[in-house]
């Protein structure tokens, strides 16, 4: 069991990992309160932790088991000292702090099995679903840190708001995908654009691809537009929602870009980024 004397050099360790390893949000982790930030930062962290692992794995089988590891260790079944894993002993800390609910990591972590295979995705609702499973969730526990009486009142707006976020990441890296053989963009897009699976992984019919990636995008720039509307985002769990702020520009390059993403990068410079969220910030607006 984690306590609130755990070593400082953990939360320290934690920021720095997930600085390496996801950038936005450790930014956003930053433009947080002070004394919220080692909660989010652990949060975060376990959540680039799961993304990361199949860059890390061959086959999916060693993958498996490093999820077990934080199945486990979220089941209080965990391997050895939770001491020897800062990032274990920061999750927990902050899962016992702030009351935040097991299950939903639990279900994080279902989700991203997913990322082991190469399965495709199929329909628009099983990436909702998808979606929902792993940034949704991520903002919702965020905002369960900031702010536990005001969490509830923007769920719907984190709903919508983690798959516009979902789809702009899977934007970004649909060309890794291709290359490796995985696809989120749902069959049931491709087959509404003429296309089906091995149509879009040999690149051929340009015009068929950029179509679909249009729609997409446009998917992603729909649930962006229903979190907007949603409204009921406090000032004290905003901070959540921060890394959102990123998804729009993303979404109407590939709008625009369609097939063009593949052959140039789509992520904009490091400096641009941090300022949308910190204007984001500042006016509390997606």
């Amino acid at each position: 069991m984690a306590t609130s004397d755990a070593r400082p050099a953990n939360r320290d360790i934690c920021l720095a990992t997930l600085r390496e390893t996801d950038r936005d949000r450790y930014l956003a982790c930053l433009l947080a309160p002070e004394e919220k930030r080692r909660a989010l930062a652990a949060l975060y962290a376990f959540n680039a932790e799961l993304a990361r692992i199949r860059d890390l794995v061959h086959e999916p089988l060693p993958g498996e088991v490093r999820m077990q590891y934080w199945r486990d260790l979220l089941e209080g079944h965990s391997h050895g000292s939770t001491e020897a894993n800062p990032l274990a002993s920061e999750l927990l800390l902050a899962i016992d702090e702030h009351r935040l609910p097991r299950q939903t990591l639990i279900n994080m972590i279902e989700a991203r099995i997913f990322d082991l295979y190469d399965d495709p995705m199929e329909t628009r609702h099983s990436l909702e679903g998808y979606a929902g499973e792993t940034a949704s969730a991520l903002i919702q526990l965020a905002s369960l840190v900031l702010s536990p009486e005001d969490a509830a009142r923007s769920a719907t707006a984190a709903g919508h708001a983690g798959v516009a976020q979902a789809i702009a990441g899977l934007v970004l890296l649909m060309a890794l995908h291709r290359s490796r053989g995985q696809l989120y963009l749902p069959l049931e897009i491709l087959a509404a654009t003429g296309l089906d699976r091995d149509a879009f992984m040999r690149g051929d019919d340009i015009p068929r691809i950029s179509a679909a990636i249009e729609a997409f995008a446009g998917l992603g720039r729909e649930h962006l537009a229903k979190a907007r509307a949603a409204g009921d985002i406090s000032k004290q769990v905003f901070p959540a929602f921060l890394p959102v702020s990123l998804a729009e520009s993303v979404l109407v390059g590939a709008q625009k870009s369609g097939a063009q993403i593949f052959d140039r990068p789509m992520q904009t410079p490091q400096w641009k980024r941090q300022l949308r969220m910190a204007i984001s910030a500042v006016r509390k607006r997606l």
